[in-house]
């Protein structure tokens, strides 16, 4: 596809394509959600019930969603007006698109913000966490959530960083970056294992998460895992289109698809085996809830031994995996704005991340000085989240498969997902009938007419 802007890029090779892919992935759901979901859910039941969920939720609607960003090769609203139309349907399917790209606007928003915490959290760890009553770091946390200056400094912080990156482009950009910061915090992770083998009580973390108890399966673990397992491959946020469209023809999707669903759900196992070693050891609770990043694992790092380093190395490794998610949740906007607007990388860039950064500004200061504001019952903060993450992503993520088994001509997609046989047959009739119903049982859940 040609732009105004030249030729469209494309990642170097495959290997750049399944890095970018495995950042946009690995975020915050990996190294925070994931652990306290699993210490609130029963440990190995959410996990054998989570890994079911990926290779048949996730991965089949990976592969749906990067097959129409390749053969589309625009932005999300592009990518959907050229394939409707190659499908002799309406235009209508446009709105995957936008829901992508405006989803992905609003959740960049209130995830700056909580990254900005943990660069935050990033700076005390450089000085080491002081030993103090566990009530102190509670105390610590809500005096960050009462502070404007110090959560606009770090939003505006975070948005800087992630904003240069995309301005660098695709390859300069958004490929080099990943290139060092995924191997980088692959490499933290392994570190914080062995120092947990060593250091910390590993077996125990370990018995937690893989001594697999059926019995303990109940509806509760069972939504928990099938939602996270959706959200936490960046599904419906236009971020995998926009990757997608960049990605080679030689590439083969169902392979490398697998292989970044498999990186996804090794960055959560091995986050899971550290933290949990750190807070078995210390004799603390795994089932702290949101708290268990930003409270009680600074209470461990205060009181173990080279827990300075530890500390700081960890919550190092946390905004790396914020950064590389916050990046393709900037591109689909950016690569809309370039190439139907005409606007040139840099205005789009700026343009993009101050409207971002504005509203992540109304969301930190919903935290203190808007605190009184509600809507729905619901602050700014949860608002926001619950109007994307439970209802636009898994909209997006329904329409991608109807659109993608329901609408596009099947020898297209047969084309396109480089699969025969029965292994098409499979992947096929479960983007058709197992992931549309599996995406109306989450939401029905989230809304609670399930729950």
């Amino acid at each position: 596809m040609t732009t105004s802007q030249g030729p469209r890029a494309h990642w170097s090779n495959r290997w750049a394509f399944f890095l970018v892919t495995v950042g946009s992935a690995v975020g915050l759901g990996n190294i925070w959600k994931f652990p306290y979901m699993t210490g609130s859910n029963g440990g190995s039941a959410f996990v054998l019930v989570y890994l079911a969920c990926i290779l048949a939720i996730g991965v089949p609607l990976l592969m749906a969603e990067t097959l129409l960003g390749r053969r589309g090769q625009g932005n999300p609203v592009a990518t959907m007006r050229v394939l409707a139309d190659e499908a002799g349907a309406t235009r209508w399917w446009q709105v995957i698109g936008l829901i992508g790209i405006v989803g992905a606007f609003i959740i960049l928003s209130f995830y700056s913000v909580v990254a900005g915490w943990v660069l935050e959290y990033t700076w005390r760890a450089a000085s080491g966490f002081a030993a103090l009553p566990k009530e102190a770091f509670a105390d610590a946390f809500g005096a960050l959530l009462a502070s404007p200056g110090k959560l606009i400094f770090w939003h505006t912080v975070f948005m800087a960083l992630t904003a240069a990156v995309v301005l660098g482009g695709v390859t300069s950009g958004i490929e080099r970056a990943n290139k060092i910061m995924m191997p980088a915090l692959f490499a933290i992770l392994v570190f914080l294992v062995g120092y947990g083998a060593l250091a910390a009580d590993l077996p125990a973390a370990f018995r937690f998460l893989f001594h697999f108890d059926p019995s303990a399966i109940n509806r509760g673990v069972l939504f928990a895992a099938m939602g996270h397992a959706f959200f936490t491959l960046s599904l419906g946020m236009g971020a995998i289109i926009t990757y997608g469209s960049y990605l080679g023809r030689e590439v083969s999707i169902p392979r490398t698809c697998l292989a970044i669903a498999a990186a996804d759900t090794g960055v959560a196992l091995l986050a899971g085996l550290s933290i949990f070693a750190i807070v078995f050891a210390q004799g603390l609770e795994p089932a702290a809830g949101p708290g268990l990043l930003l409270q009680t694992l600074p209470l461990a790092f205060s009181q173990m031994p080279g827990g300075h380093v530890v500390g700081l190395v960890f919550f190092v490794l946390v905004v790396f995996a914020a950064w590389t998610s916050a990046i393709s949740l900037l591109e689909p906007g950016v690569s809309l704005l370039v190439e139907r607007f005409d606007l040139g990388r840099k205005a789009a860039v700026t343009l993009l991340s101050s409207g971002v950064w504005l509203l992540g500004v109304a969301v930190a200061l919903s935290f203190n000085e808007w605190s009184a504001f509600s809507l729905f019952g619901l602050g700014l903060f949860d608002l926001l989240d619950t109007l994307t993450t439970k209802i636009m992503m898994p909209l997006a993520g329904l329409l991608i498969a109807l659109f993608a088994a329901w609408t596009m001509k099947r020898a297209h997609v047969e084309e396109e997902v480089g699969l025969r046989g029965g292994a098409f047959r499979l992947w096929y009739g479960v983007v058709r009938y197992v992931s549309p119903v599996a995406i109306v049982l989450i939401f029905l859940n989230v809304i609670g007419i399930l729950g």
